[in-house]
């Protein structure tokens, strides 16, 4: 009889809800430890709701590898493209107030906005700054080679080329939802910072979140950049707060804030009493509005194999296991986070690290999917996830590598030094100064990065890792007929003398 009870007894403790949460989150714990260390992350914070309910919630390492400061609740990392869902949900909120609607024209709030192409500059309506199917190629290097204001930054953009048909293709475009921002200005009257943190960041109870990246040194409790370098090992790269398109991706957060951020989407908007959306405008912010390519896609794909990939309003979407998962990465110069959740599992995760495209973060988020959402743990993420990408990184070393083997030795450029020195300008990107230095050349963009080079080979200089990239950045003269410098190319870009 003894015996009898005993074994009832231990059958309870394994059916038990909270035994068998418990044992999911010993599972999940395991991974994130191992993972941290196969791919050398500093720092690391993850949370998984479910049905409204904290299932996981754990902080882990150091937010700076040089006083080793732990990582606690509070501590603060970028939601970088993350940030994007709720730069949408305030679109959503001016859309439940009636002042604004998906489908007006972006002229009609931005008379200043202008394309390229003047069709689509007419015809671009605010869904359309969302779902990066617009047309225009994307200009990254704008917020990265200079630091202007937001309005001027959008005026360069205007010299951006169309790259497809209106809504005929997709080309991820952060500088679109830059103009977001500037709409919610304007239909609000608050800047775009100012209006999520009243209406979102307030009444969901994040109390750390900064939709300033600037302002993370007033808070006093934030974490340091890293990436892995291929020659130098684990180095701490410079924070980027590049806050002219902070609607797309300068929000920060802690892991205190994105639980609460989790619960209100689990939710449906809802916070208590309050309704911060309509249950018509949350979802329609998750409906499928533009295809995916395969090429725009994740890696991941080659091991989830989805039939199908789309994009919302500030979310990619594909097919998990017969539902649909939405998720976003964001990716900001040695930081990362992943927030990802299927409605109809009540199930969402939020990861945050430190070290540069750890991709340890799509291994959380399927694992714990599986094991919160499925109940199950036949899945190796981690190993799956880290041999997919350790592929990559041979790839890169070897391109690398053979860059450097087939540098052409003891060349010299074509002219003296003093000919290549001068001003070069791009109608988007602004001026580039060239000046001799000891070793080769300094290259100055706008005033705000500069480079220093030394002879590659003929014509071409390469820079050192010194600067906010960590990489080997080659910049290419081109002579003319006359035999004088005409060009200089840099980023894919020419800049003209």
């Amino acid at each position: 009889m003894k015996h009898f009870l005993y074994c009832i007894t231990c059958l309870f403790l394994l059916i038990h809800p909270s035994h068998a949460q418990n044992n999911k989150a010993k599972q999940l714990d395991a991974m994130i430890v191992q993972g941290m260390a196969d791919w050398e992350v500093p720092g690391l914070v993850t949370v998984v709701v479910k049905d409204g309910e904290v299932q996981f919630r754990k902080a882990y390492g150091v937010k700076n590898l040089e006083s080793k400061a732990p990582v606690d609740e509070h501590t603060l990392f970028t939601m970088a493209s993350t940030t994007k869902a709720i730069v949408c949900q305030a679109l959503g909120i001016l859309v439940d107030q009636g002042k604004l609607n998906w489908t007006d024209k972006v002229r009609d709030h931005l008379p200043y906005f202008q394309l390229s192409d003047p069709y689509i500059t007419e015809e671009a309506r605010v869904q359309d700054l969302l779902t990066h199917n617009l047309g225009i190629e994307q200009a990254d290097l704008l917020w990265a080679l200079d630091s202007v204001s937001t309005k001027e930054t959008l005026k360069r953009f205007a010299h951006s080329k169309k790259g497809y048909p209106m809504r005929a293709g997709f080309d991820y475009n952060n500088v679109m939802y830059a103009v977001a921002g500037e709409v919610i200005q304007a239909v609000s009257g608050q800047h775009w910072t100012d209006f999520v943190t009243e209406n979102i960041f307030k009444p969901i109870g994040m109390t750390d979140a900064v939709a300033k990246s600037a302002d993370i040194f007033k808070k006093g409790n934030y974490t340091t950049p890293y990436l892995n370098d291929l020659d130098e090992g684990i180095v701490q790269v410079d924070y980027n707060l590049s806050d002219q398109i902070g609607a797309a991706g300068m929000i920060w957060a802690s892991l205190s804030d994105v639980t609460n951020y989790l619960k209100y989407l689990e939710n449906d908007a809802v916070v208590g009493n309050d309704t911060i959306l309509s249950k018509k405008t949350f979802d329609y912010l998750f409906k499928p509005h533009a295809f995916v390519t395969d090429a725009s896609f994740y890696p991941t794909q080659q091991l989830t194999k989805p039939h199908w990939k789309t994009y919302g309003l500030g979310w990619f979407q594909h097919d998990y296991r017969g539902e649909k998962l939405d998720f976003h990465t964001g990716s900001l110069g040695g930081l990362i986070a992943i927030c990802g959740i299927i409605r109809d599992k009540n199930t969402a995760v939020y990861v945050f690290a430190n070290m540069d495209h750890a991709e340890l973060r799509h291994a959380i988020m399927y694992k714990a999917m599986d094991l919160f959402a499925f109940d199950d743990n036949s899945t190796d993420w981690h190993q799956d996830i880290f041999e997919l990408y350790s592929k990559f990184k041979k790839q890169q070393k070897e391109y690398v590598e053979k860059m450097r083997s087939d540098r052409v030795k003891d060349t010299d450029p074509t002219l003296d030094l003093a000919a290549y020195e001068g001003e070069y300008t791009h109608p988007m990107l602004g001026k580039a100064m060239v000046k001799r230095t000891d070793n080769g050349f300094s290259i100055d963009f706008n005033s705000f990065v500069s480079l220093d080079t030394y002879h590659w080979q003929y014509n071409t200089f390469m820079s050192t890792k010194e600067n906010p990239y960590r990489a080997e950045i080659d910049f290419n003269f081109l002579i003319g007929s006359d035999g004088k410098v005409k060009a200089l190319e840099a980023f894919g870009e020419k800049f003209e003398k």
